[in-house]
């Protein structure tokens, strides 16, 4: 089985700063960390790799500096890691990223499965994933918390919703996303952390996947940012005091301005 996962690195830290330009998200001098979500896809793959073998691949898209959550994949039992990295792709949205991703997955040739977490931490869209399975025109099950089984070329998972879960079957190749529920991802070990060390990881550039410009980047973004802030702090409400019946009735001569 070829699994490929796609994992993004982002800020540690709350404490981002926009560029007032481009309105992005200043990554330099930031620390970065793996996506939280990424680390239980990266968990499934290596799970799947080592009861039905084969390979597999993981990949992201960022500046060169995204290479050490490459090998921190590779240390856990990743086999290959794939860094797309081109000023081209700076400023992209989710539909230019899961465009560009899409882009490396073809180069990549066959696989079996593609794996992403649920969303990012710093953009909470949950939107790549989903956008990835689009542009490669594959079925997707996205929130899946088990895989039961893979089969007859046919995977059947829990997806988890509101209420409980819901149990689909979805055919080979397709893409799933993955909640924290899935699995407790492993630490690496003293033999993974030397091999993740000595790893080569593959770089890419926009013309290595044959990616169109005009789909790269701010240019090839159809989401446009115009204005980005921080809300100005609320102010501090009452704390109402009394028996029960005494705060019902402040309540209530509180709220019925309002109501009015």
């Amino acid at each position: 089985m070829n699994i490929i996962v796609c994992i993004k690195q982002v800020p540690e830290t709350t404490e981002v700063k926009i560029n007032p330009e481009t309105n992005t998200l200043i990554r330099e001098g930031v620390k970065s960390i793996v996506n939280p979500f990424d680390v239980y896809a990266v968990e499934e793959a290596v799970r799947l790799k080592e009861k039905f073998g084969g390979k597999a691949t993981v990949v992201t898209m960022g500046p060169p500096q995204a290479e050490a959550i490459l090998r921190e994949a590779i240390s856990v039992g990743i086999d290959e890691g794939i860094l797309l990295s081109d000023r081209a792709f700076a400023g992209s949205d989710t539909w230019a990223t899961s465009y560009t991703l899409s882009a490396a997955i073809k180069k990549i040739g066959s696989f079996d499965l593609i794996i992403c977490g649920k969303q990012a931490s710093d953009g909470d869209t949950a939107q790549v994933g989903p956008g990835i399975s689009a542009h490669l025109d594959i079925p997707q099950v996205t929130y899946v918390k088990k895989i039961e089984e893979i089969k007859n070329n046919i995977a059947r998972v829990e997806r988890m919703t509101e209420e409980g879960f819901e149990i689909i079957e979805v055919p080979l190749p397709a893409l799933i996303t993955v909640v924290k529920e899935i699995n407790t991802p492993r630490l690496p070990s003293l033999k993974g952390m030397m091999r993740a060390k000595q790893a080569k990881i593959t770089h890419w550039k926009a013309q290595d996947i044959e990616a169109q410009a005009e789909n790269l980047g701010l240019t090839g973004s159809p989401t446009q940012v115009v204005k980005i802030f921080t809300p100005a702090p609320r102010a501090g409400g009452q704390v109402l005091k009394g028996e029960t019946h005494e705060i019902a009735e402040k309540l209530a001569e509180i709220l019925k301005p309002e109501l009015n």
